[in-house]
């Protein structure tokens, strides 16, 4: 071969040095823990760093926490002592009586109930937005508690007052206020003021309040249980009479008994009555 073969050979092989982009051999990722200590690069603090980026973003962001107030969290052998200093740093009150309730005037939380849960919740570490937040949830709750039993309650009574003037037509304001006095003379108001499982009044049920009517019907004259104005029959009072003034036999029927028109009159006049119970 000649030598000005060999010199074209030679120019036309490609070199690694000649900075062509296509026959560079690729740089690999180079690990920037390699030059640490084994002591250092086995932290588990730089686990989650991946880069010098990473690692320049991790001291930036602790040297900007220096000089920051910092709460130490006590262990497990910590004092009340210890934990009352946390609680103070996080901005419990010095004392219980710190604590300040904003609740509205008809709060369901008497003074000495709040008295006692600032205690506690000073035992317990509580800021006051917290003891603020627990005291309205009771608060509201209580209130929607009452509302909830008015509000059965009288349902209960309108259906109680449903029945019995059903039941006792015109004679419904003298029984039950009959049944109110008996109730009231034998020293029951306050039992039937108590409320049932489901929050309605004893004394608003039909049974209790037709047991008292009974109880004082049966009393008679007894002045206790008289009720003051017109005297009223229940629709099966009237039918009772009218049963006892048609029976067979009686001056209804007898045309020429003396007292048939009166019997008549007065039959026709209980009808009326039952007519516009």
């Amino acid at each position: 071969m000649s030598s000005e073969n060999q010199e074209v050979a030679v120019q036309e092989q490609p070199s690694v040095l000649s900075g062509d982009p296509k026959t560079e051999t690729p740089q690999t990722n180079v690990d920037w823990k390699a030059s640490l200590s084994d002591e250092v690069r086995s932290d588990k603090s730089l686990e989650n760093i991946k880069d010098i980026e990473g690692l320049a973003k991790s001291y930036v962001h602790a040297q900007k926490m220096v000089g920051a107030d910092k709460i130490p969290v006590p262990n497990k052998y910590a004092t009340e002592k210890d934990w009352d200093a946390v609680y103070e740093k996080l901005g419990r009150p010095k004392t219980s009586d710190g604590y300040k309730f904003d609740l509205p005037q008809d709060k369901q939380v008497d003074e000495l109930s709040l008295k006692e849960f600032s205690t506690q919740a000073h035992k317990l570490g509580l800021l006051p937005g917290q003891a603020q937040g627990m005291v309205q949830f009771y608060n509201d709750m209580t209130a929607k508690s009452l509302q909830d039993a008015d509000s059965k309650a009288l349902a209960a009574r309108e259906t109680s007052t449903k029945e019995l003037k059903q039941e006792w037509g015109q004679a419904f304001d003298q029984k039950v206020s009959q049944a109110a006095t008996l109730a009231k003379s034998v020293g029951a108001t306050e039992l039937l003021n108590a409320n049932l499982a489901d929050g309605t009044k004893l004394g608003d049920h039909p049974v209790m309040i037709k047991a008292f009517a009974e109880l004082a019907n049966k009393m008679g004259e007894d002045s206790i249980v008289q009720a003051s104005g017109p005297t009223y029959l229940t629709p099966s009072q009237i039918e009772k009479q009218i049963g006892e003034l048609t029976q067979t036999g009686s001056a209804y029927w007898e045309k020429n008994h003396p007292n048939h028109a009166d019997a008549v009159q007065e039959v026709l006049a209980l009808r009326d009555k039952k007519n516009n119970v």
